[in-house]
This record gives structure tokens, sequence and C-alpha cells, in this order.
């Protein structure tokens, strides 16, 4: 580590997906799921974070608390304790950020009231006269979170009556012509299909003229999302549905240092044309029982060092 402290350090995990069952496999039969041990995994970054010195703001919980299989078997809201038993151990605060599994289990109208529920820990809260779940905090001087909803459109969570619901569904099928509006088969837009969301406008005008404040008080920005926003640090589906409008956002300001993902378990990076840093976390589910994937962030003037865990590298983002 470096000789000069950090400003301040926090933790990130994603794609935890917790469930009390048995090993399983992801959506085309490929990759193993560790739904049970997933929980023992979370329990040992817990125990690493608490010891870390200096110790941590924060943590990072880049969505996926829990997996959908809860549902289905009626455990969602027992499944979602145990996960927030295990990060309550942290004497710092956790920020959550929705992700699509929590929104198998839950209506975004629950999740409110559920412990997934952060914004009372922010600054401010997301775009007025909204159930966006959007807002930034500022952690040390400077320096300023940002914590998006890409779910704020989205078919998923939300009453099949509802405008928001009907704007998202009009959407998908305008760019998703499959039965199955999960199956990215023949898109021009893979990224079009249910299990991803998007970033609705007045959240667009909201992160802009927060960025706009950032820019004014010369702060450096991290932006966080469980959707990755650039295709390079992804797959060719898993990022967000309206990702251009986000990247435009950004690339109009000076403060984005940092973008922070989930949803794509193999993780990804890419700096891009900006000089932004596209860091997607490796998700915890798909890990192994003798491995793990978390991190500690340590932030310094001018870079941010991650000492990465199990299936997380270790990287140096410079700004």
């Amino acid at each position: 580590m470096e000789a000069v402290p950090p400003l301040f350090c926090f933790g990130v995990v994603a794609d935890i997906q917790y469930a009390d069952a048995e090993d399983g496999y992801d959506f085309l039969g490929r990759r193993r799921r560790y739904y049970r041990h997933s929980l023992n995994l979370l329990r040992a970054a817990v125990e690493a974070w608490a010891a870390e010195k200096p110790p941590l703001a924060f943590v990072l919980q880049l969505g996926d608390s829990i997996d959908g299989l809860n549902a289905r078997s009626g455990q969602s809201e027992r499944a979602l304790e145990q996960v927030l038993a295990a990060l309550g151990r942290l004497p710092v605060p956790v920020h959550h950020v929705w992700g699509n599994h929590e929104l198998y289990n839950f209506s975004r109208a629950r999740l409110v009231h559920t412990g997934l529920n952060s914004r009372s820990y922010g600054a401010a809260a997301g775009p007025p006269g909204s159930d966006c779940q959007a807002y930034h905090f500022s952690p040390a001087a400077q320096f300023r979170v940002v914590v998006l909803d890409g779910y704020d459109l989205s078919t998923l969570g939300r009453e099949p009556g509802s405008p928001r619901y009907q704007e998202s569904l009009r959407l998908l099928r305008k760019k998703n012509s499959n039965d199955n509006l999960n199956d990215p088969t023949g898109l021009k837009e893979p990224q079009f299909v249910e299990f991803n969301g998007g970033f609705s406008q007045a959240q667009l005008d909201w992160f802009n003229e927060v960025l706009k404040f950032s820019d004014e008080n010369q702060e450096k920005v991290i932006v966080t999302g469980h959707l990755p926003i650039h295709p390079d640090a992804s797959d060719w589906v898993c990022f967000a549905w309206n990702y251009k409008d986000a990247l435009s956002v950004i690339h109009a300001h000076q403060c984005v240092v940092c973008f922070l993902a989930g949803h794509l378990h193999d993780g990804g990076y890419c700096l891009d044309s900006h000089g932004i840093h596209h860091l997607t976390l490796e998700g915890i589910i798909e890990t192994p029982p003798e491995s793990n994937a978390f991190g500690t962030v340590y932030v310094y003037k001018d870079k941010m060092i991650l000492k990465g865990r199990g299936r997380v590298s270790d990287r140096v983002m410079h700004f």
C-alpha cells in the first residue's frame, strides 16, 4: 500500500444472489451457481472488511443480493434477512443498488420498506416526485458518490397498470420482437431484454445537475449502478438499455472518474475515450466455495487502488 494514507476507503461486492438452495446453473445451464454458499462468502468478506486498517467509510453492495429462486420458494423475506444480518455486522453504512433479482423477489413499493432502501444514507435523494432510487453523498471533501437506479425504466417490480410499466413495456417490445423478452437472439440492440433496464429522462436530467454541481465545486465523482453502461466493460447483452444516454451525461462533465457495476458475473473493465474507468465486479454467486469475490477500494487524490480478493483482481485506476 501507499506511504501516504488514503483519503477514504470502501468495500465493494456484487451479485451475492443468496438462496437456501442446492447449487444450480445459469439460464443456459452452463455456469454453476453456489446459492447456499454465497452467504458464507459474504460473511467472510464482512469479516475481512471489519479488520481493515484504516477502517472503511462505507460498503457498496452492487445489486442482486438475493436470487430470484427465493420468490418461487416463498423465501424472499428470510433470504433478505440473512443477507442484511451479515452486512449488519459492519459498523459502517452499506449502500445498496437494486438489481433485477431484487425485483424478482419484491415490488419496488415493497423494497422501499426493506433494509435495501439506503437512500436515508444519502446527502440528497434522486429526482423529486418519483420512486427513482438514485441519490448521492459525499464521503470526503472533494469527492462524491452517485448511486444510479438502472431499473427506473423497467417492467420488473412495477404494477402492470402503472404508466412507467407501460412505457417500459412499449420500449422493450419496440426493440425486442422475440416471444421471450429475455431472449436477445437476432436483436440489433441486444441489451433490450427484460433482465436489463434503463434510466428515465428525469433521472438523467437530475444526474446531469449533480455532475454540474460537482464540476463547479471541483469534486471527483464515483458513479455506481447495477448495470454496466459501457459495452467494453461487459459482454454483448448485460448493460443498460439506454447506456449511451448515461455516457453522454457523464462525458459532458469533467468530474467523473469511475463507474462501478455488477450484473455480469465474469466482471469486466475498460478505460473509455474520456479517461473514465468502467469496472464491473465479479459476482459472488458463481464463485467456488474455496475462493471469494469482493474488494476494498482505497481512494487517493489522483487514483483509486482496488485490492481484490479471490476472483476480483487488484487494479490501479489513475485519474
